[in-house]
């Protein structure tokens, strides 16, 4: 049955970011015989509207649920008109909240499959990747419909529901990775923190990812779809004493994606807000309560709704490195380097705010790398964050990513050193400081192995890079550069290959984060 639907058909808003269409019912419709969960009946609805440019960011479609349904299935399509050079043309996403309600928060969220596929279902033992199995329970559910751009001309839709009648299964109890693994006690471990799967819009499975993972030398990932929770569940037998696997999630607002890294199994985090709401704070807090770090995701990238807006107060750390090294990655280097910058000027890095680390610098952010692998070519681990843990257990892993004691590499084949030592034998390693005074000789020693060949190191300080040397075709090499605390705040190192472009820096094969020099302000050398 059609039930035409156009702007008139739009109803109150329900919230800033959202609008109500007519309810969808099945109190009339006719019972159609199916293969349902027990070869029972099903019953179809079809609704089909044009969503006009400028509508919301969210478009909920009301569906009442009467007693006795096992599944809840949804397929859905929308015109793709063609449009001008530099148009946007029609893009839809979707989702699905169940009968207790769209409210923010996502106590009703059952799944999210953005834009990538067009049909899922949910019932008590199984639902397609992306949304949450659980009773389809009598009440008013909610299609999400996110228009993501709209043509000119407006984006037509169709989406079709069908409910299936018949006994619900009993739902599984679902089993999580557990929050340790064997590891080597404390070392150096080698992590993704940034991978789909097809739980949202990757293409390999979380099997495949898993080996893909284990192929490129990693000990940790963290499992990051898009808007949902989905696939934390989808790891069992994935996981052992090699590999540590994560709980997360990409939080993919309209002004920006963000990373909730190792948070308890299970939480979602939700996304339906803009920067200017001024909600992101809580939902920063929510994914600290969950044991996770904030970590906004290739902030400078140039997708729509990519960029991130929200400031980087509430982050925990930041990936400045996001897949194969790219113009946008530069320049969220450099946004980086200028926070760092800042956390060392006169007024001091504030002792009070630790949340890096008790005995190092203070409040300062931490740089990451991760894949953002979604298919092949993806290399998952290209780049990776290799942290100093004291094993290999999520506690640990992101107690390291928090201090920053951390740096980014291309492959597990590049290994790097990287610290400062004062004349009295005191060392600093990434992430801490070395609390020298201000004139004190400080001598900075990077070892690098396993780098491609033609790479060029740069020790990089407060004033920028202040040494650029190559390094031997063998790609290993020590580099060693003395200095004091009063001429460098920090020093941090890259490594790069050579300039595909003449007079542009060369992509990264590694960076690490900063060792800091001196006291911080208001305490003694």
């Amino acid at each position: 049955m059609d039930a035409p639907m156009h702007r008139r058909g739009l109803l109150a808003a329900t919230a800033a970011t959202g609008l109500t269409l007519a309810t969808v019912s099945f109190a009339h419709a006719a019972d159609h015989p199916g293969p349902g969960p027990d070869n029972g009946p099903h019953r179809t609805r079809t609704v089909r509207g044009t969503l006009p440019a400028g509508s919301p960011d969210y478009v909920y479609l009301p569906v009442e649920v009467p007693r006795g349904v096992a599944e809840f299935a949804v397929s859905y399509t929308y015109g793709k008109p063609p449009v001008p050079p530099g148009v946007q043309g029609n893009a839809l996403d979707i989702g699905l909240f169940d009968e207790r309600g769209t409210a923010l928060g996502g106590r009703g969220f059952r799944g999210w499959s953005g834009g990538a596929r067009t049909s899922f279902f949910v019932r008590a033992d199984a639902a397609t990747p992306g949304y949450l199995p659980g009773p389809v329970r009598p009440g008013t559910w909610h299609i999400a419909l996110a228009p993501y751009t709209v043509a000119p001309e407006g984006l037509p839709y169709e989406v079709t529901v069908t409910l299936r009648f018949g006994e619900a299964a009993p739902t599984p109890s679902p089993v999580y990775p557990p929050e340790r693994a064997k590891g080597r006690g404390r070392g150096w471990y080698r992590g993704d923190c940034h991978v789909h799967s097809t739980h949202s819009d990757g293409r390999r499975t979380p099997a495949e990812v898993a080996a893909a993972a284990r192929a490129a030398g990693l000990d940790f990932i963290n499992s990051s779809e898009h808007n949902t929770t989905s696939a934390h569940a989808a790891w069992e037998g994935l996981w052992g004493d090699d590999l540590l696997i994560l709980t997360g999630e990409e939080i993919t607002t309209r002004n920006g994606h963000v990373l909730a890294v190792g948070t308890d199994p299970g939480v979602f985090v939700d996304w339906r807000y803009r920067a200017r709401e001024n909600r992101f704070g809580r939902y920063a807090r929510q994914i600290r309560r969950a044991g996770g770090l904030v970590v906004p995701a290739h902030p400078h990238a140039t997708c729509i709704g990519c960029n991130w807006k929200f400031g980087l107060a509430e982050a925990d750390a930041v990936e400045v490195w996001n897949g194969p090294w790219t113009p946008d990655d530069e320049v969220a280097l450099a946004e980086w380097d200028n926070a760092l910058v800042a956390s060392v000027r006169n007024t001091g890095v504030r002792n009070t705010d630790v949340r890096n680390t008790d005995d190092g610098p203070g409040r300062w952010l931490p740089a990451m790398g991760n894949s953002d692998a979604h298919r092949e070519p993806d290399r998952v681990g290209h780049p990776q964050t290799v942290v100093l843990a004291e094993s290999l257990s999520r506690r640990a892993i992101l107690a390291g990513i928090r201090a920053g004691r951390s740096y980014l590499a291309e492959s597990a084949a590049l290994t790097l050193s990287f610290g400062a030592t004062d004349g009295r034998g005191r060392h600093a390693g990434i992430g801490e400081r070395l609390r020298a005074a201000a004139d004190a000789p400080v001598t900075v020693r990077l070892e690098v192995s396993g780098a491609p060949a033609d790479c060029t190191v740069r020790l990089v300080t407060d004033q920028g890079a202040l040494l650029t040397t190559p390094l031997p075709a063998t790609g290993a090499g020590v580099v060693e550069w003395r200095t004091t605390p009063d001429h460098a705040a920090y020093v941090r190192a890259e490594v790069r290959h050579a300039p595909a472009v003449p007079g542009l820096p060369g992509a990264f094969a590694a960076l690490t984060n900063p060792v800091f020099l001196g006291a911080a302000a208001g305490t003694a050398g």
